[in-house]
């Protein structure tokens, strides 16, 4: 099966880094509060497009630099240029930001967000669209395309954000565009958990390492699971999960950790 390394990617519009299996995409604009461009909105899709044929990252950490996670869209080198575009091609760019949070959901790893300082607009989205969010006590979320005239149906966010935060909260955030503090995102389930600021990276991190030393074929079917049930009913959905279980059955990570639990050792999974 053809397969990329991962680790030999050089990413031009954000720093790329692979550990241990586990990839760190850190945006890396600080001075303007690492907001996304064309570019970048494009590099960021094909990258979590490719990671489906990467047999070298089992988990991915998405986090900003300097203090913030993303302003969202860069206002002179996207809003702007937006202003004068004519139907077409506000299509092509929706359709391509939209691109990106579908190929988030579909990559096989999950994705663990580390946010602290702004995350607004697409900046919101992102984390929204990961599998895991952990932010700081400075973290302050907000959805706020209303501000710009805009409509809070963006890159998914009525479809995704209520299933995390409920119906209401959802609503109110997006009528209004009003900043979600960390304690509130905690509080609603938005955040995973919240810790100091220097202990951010180290926390995602950790949580992602610890998925990519499990079974990856198994935490790849999971994620599967949770994505296309959404449309499913809970017939369908049992139906679903019974093949997927029956499937992972046949992994000898199964079979491993069997061996595992009989010998009364840690199993050693090889994602396979």
């Amino acid at each position: 099966m053809y397969k990329l390394k991962a680790a030999d990617w050089r990413p031009e519009h954000f720093k790329w880094e692979v550990k241990n299996r586990v990839a760190t995409i850190t945006l890396n604009r600080p001075e303007r509060k690492n907001p996304l461009t064309f570019e970048s909105y494009a590099e960021l899709r094909d990258t979590f497009h490719k990671l489906q044929y990467a047999d070298d990252v089992r988990a991915v950490v998405i986090t900003g630099a300097g203090g913030n996670f993303c302003s969202g869209g860069d206002v002179h080198e996207i809003i702007g240029p937006l202003v004068g575009m004519e139907m077409g091609g506000l299509l092509e760019f929706t359709r391509m930001t939209g691109s990106l949070i579908k190929e988030m959901r579909l990559c096989p790893q999950p994705i663990i967000a580390a946010v602290d300082g702004f995350s607004a607009g697409a900046g919101a989205i992102v984390p929204m669209a990961c599998d895991m969010r952990y932010g700081t006590p400075e973290a302050k979320t907000a959805f706020l395309f209303v501000r710009v005239g805009l409509a809070g149906c963006d890159m998914g966010a009525c479809s995704i954000l209520p299933r995390i935060i409920g119906q209401g909260r959802t609503s109110e955030l997006l009528y209004t565009g009003r900043v979600m503090s960390a304690q509130e995102g905690l509080a609603w389930g938005y955040f995973n958990d919240v810790v100091p600021q220097e202990m951010l990276l180290e926390r995602a991190q950790a949580m992602a390492q610890s998925l990519a030393d499990g079974p990856a074929f198994a935490h790849a079917m999971t994620k599967k699971c949770l994505h296309q049930e959404w449309n499913l009913s809970v017939e369908q959905a049992l139906e679903t999960e019974a093949q997927a279980q029956a499937i992972c059955m046949q992994t000898k990570d199964f079979e491993r950790a069997y061996r595992a639990f009989v010998d009364k050792v840690k199993p050693n999974f090889q994602g396979d």
